[in-house]
């Protein structure tokens, strides 16, 4: 049930109706006809669009198609009310029955209430997380899974076949110091004393590598030249890197679907596969770039190189794929990549990149564009920086991560479930500072707190219920009088409850979970002022002293708000809570 989604059905239906009559022309577009809340709920349930939307291509005053529209919506039994306001806007009130209908809908539902085939089963890939493989996860790449992984969970929910990939940045310069500076703590193994050059990476998770290089190798390596280890040390030390971080995935349970490697995309022909695709569109070409914007580099000089001529594809610039000394630019086994992931037949891409990779966003759309002839749209998110807070300082670094705040330290400070709903309280790309103190605080500026508050609330008053004798089960609920739920109180949670497909539906369209967080807040608030308000008016206490019936009535709205806060939260990848201790 999309309440939200049936009252537009009733509002096109009646301007086809209008159309029939004659009192609109035929041939109207009604794709820009929306049904949704009003900014001020005094207004009513919900306001449409339409006559502001019609009135140019109709030829006619919108108030005087909102005065009509409202006649005729008016004819509905759903609709108590249709009231024109201002230049034509019509604010609609629904009937209470109607409202009843959506506790009776989301009982039967259950977790599935909200459930969508928007998606309509389209192959979405969306890749996330994809941290060069040299260390353990820093509370940057924390965020990024957090939201990659919910946007994943969220977009399955509203009916896309996603798939969840991890590219694993081991074609790079980056995994040589990885396999140097593994050497060096190999060499420690061995009683050796070692320092640790600029560039390497000294911290101690390595320590174990260096050992476990030693108990496989033994001395075999020791006082070798580097062309005799580097490549089996650089497999090696990858192979336990990417070990690490699927523990440390593990710890906020994300599983992924696939781990690509870059460096299968070397040497395999499939670089040069993926060029000789834009090539034959004739966007590969040889040419010299301008220098970079602003101050030029003292060390630039006009270089002829391959080019991939991104700007027909909407970037500012030609991007090179291969130097002036043949080797591959680092854009290049990533058009590649992408490239496969065209070939593997997915209908949508989505990427989520750090902060720092802004610079990067059109030239990837460009090469994605130009690789499906603009049928596979990609969307890239940012994710912008987190700041941890303890004890009113910024959070220093991990002694074991030598540099960064590991993933492992957040999780092991709050816990896995307050470190995902806390990160899906901003929107991605706005900077986010992580207070360790407020997100562990009992209140209702906590929201994860508030949140996790109204489900435990629910839960309690059901176990209350149970050993008062009063029966809970599922089917006494959904067989529930709900026509005892008449107070304006009520029926405000019954309406959020009514929000959520849309809601859903929404946070879907534009790839934003964190409106599932927000969303979540406010139905616990209605829940709440619901209970405190139980406190002085008996009859809307859930347990209440005016007959099982309506005690039923009055548990099956709040059973309703568990299921949808617990479906919301699966989304999140957050356990609901039964208690609060």
């Amino acid at each position: 049930m999309n309440l939200f989604a049936d009252i537009r059905a009733l509002v096109i239906d009646s301007l086809n109706a209008l159309v029939a009559d004659g009192f609109l022309p035929e041939g109207l577009d009604f794709a820009n006809v929306a049904v949704e809340p009003p900014r001020d709920a005094a207004h009513g349930d919900m306001a449409t669009n339409a006559a502001m939307v019609l009135a140019k291509p109709a030829k006619m005053k919108p108030r005087d198609i909102a005065e009509k529209l409202a006649e005729t919506l008016a004819g509905d039994d759903r609709v108590s009310s249709a009231d024109v306001a201002g230049p034509g806007f019509l604010n609609l009130r629904l009937a209470p029955v109607i409202w009843q209908s959506v506790l009776g809908a989301v009982l039967e539902g259950g977790l599935d209430y909200g459930r969508s085939d928007m998606g309509a089963n389209k192959r979405v890939n969306v890749e996330y997380v994809s941290a060069n493989p040299t260390g353990p996860l820093h509370v940057g790449h924390t965020r990024g899974a957090v939201f990659g992984d919910a946007l994943a969970s969220l977009l399955a929910y509203a009916g896309y076949d996603v798939t969840r990939e991890y590219y694993i940045n081991d074609g790079g310069a980056q995994v040589d110091v990885l396999a140097r500076s593994a050497y060096l703590r190999y060499l420690e193994a061995h009683g050796r004393t070692v320092e640790f050059p600029d560039g390497t990476y000294p911290a101690d998770y390595l320590v174990p590598v260096g050992e476990a290089l030693k108990e496989k190798f033994g001395d075999q390596y020791v006082d070798q030249p580097e062309e005799a280890w580097l490549e089996t040390f650089r497999t090696f030390s990858t192979d336990k890197m990417m070990t690490l971080i699927r523990e440390d995935l593990a710890l906020l349970g994300i599983e992924m679907d696939v781990f690509y490697s870059e460096k299968s995309l070397y040497g395999t022909g499939r670089i040069e596969a993926a060029l000789k695709e834009l090539e034959d569109k004739g966007l590969i070409y040889r040419g010299v770039l301008e220098p970079p914007k602003g101050k030029k580099p003292d060390d630039w000089e006009p270089r002829e190189q391959t080019l991939f001529k991104s700007t027909d594809h909407g970037d500012d610039v030609d991007r090179a794929v291969m130097k002036s000394d043949g080797a591959w630019t680092y854009f290049a086994p990533d058009i590649a990549y992408h490239y496969d992931k065209v070939s593997r037949g997915f209908d949508e891409l989505i990427d989520i990149f750090g902060a720092d990779h802004g610079g990067y966003v059109k030239r990837m759309k460009a090469a994605v564009s130009a690789l499906s002839g603009g049928k596979v749209p990609l969307d890239i998110k940012l994710c912008q920086l987190v700041k941890l807070f303890k004890d009113g300082a910024e959070f220093k670094m991990s002694k074991r991560a030598g540099t960064f705040v590991t993933l492992r330290d957040v999780v092991d400070a709050v816990g896995p479930d307050v470190t995902r709903f806390m990160l899906l309280t901003r929107k991605n790309d706005q900077g986010f500072d992580f207070d360790l103190d407020k997100a562990l605080e009992q209140s209702k500026d906590n929201p994860v707190f508030y949140v996790q508050y109204a489900n435990a609330r629910i839960c309690s008053t059901l176990r209350k219920a149970a050993e008062e004798g009063v029966k809970t089960d599922m089917d006494v609920l959904k067989a529930a009088d709900l026509g005892l739920i008449t107070h304006a109180a009520q029926l405000a949670v019954a309406k959020k409850l009514a929000e959520w497909p849309r809601q859903v539906e929404i946070a879907a369209r534009t790839n934003e979970p964190h409106r599932i967080a927000f969303f979540l807040y406010d139905l616990a608030s209605d829940l709440h002022g619901l209970y405190h308000l139980g406190k002085s008016e008996k009859g809307l206490r859930f347990l209440n002293d005016s007959g099982e019936t309506a005690t039923h009535a009055n548990l099956a709205l709040a059973k309703s708000v568990s299921i949808v806060i617990s479906a919301g939260l699966a989304i999140l990848g957050v356990k609901p809570a039964e208690e609060m201790r």
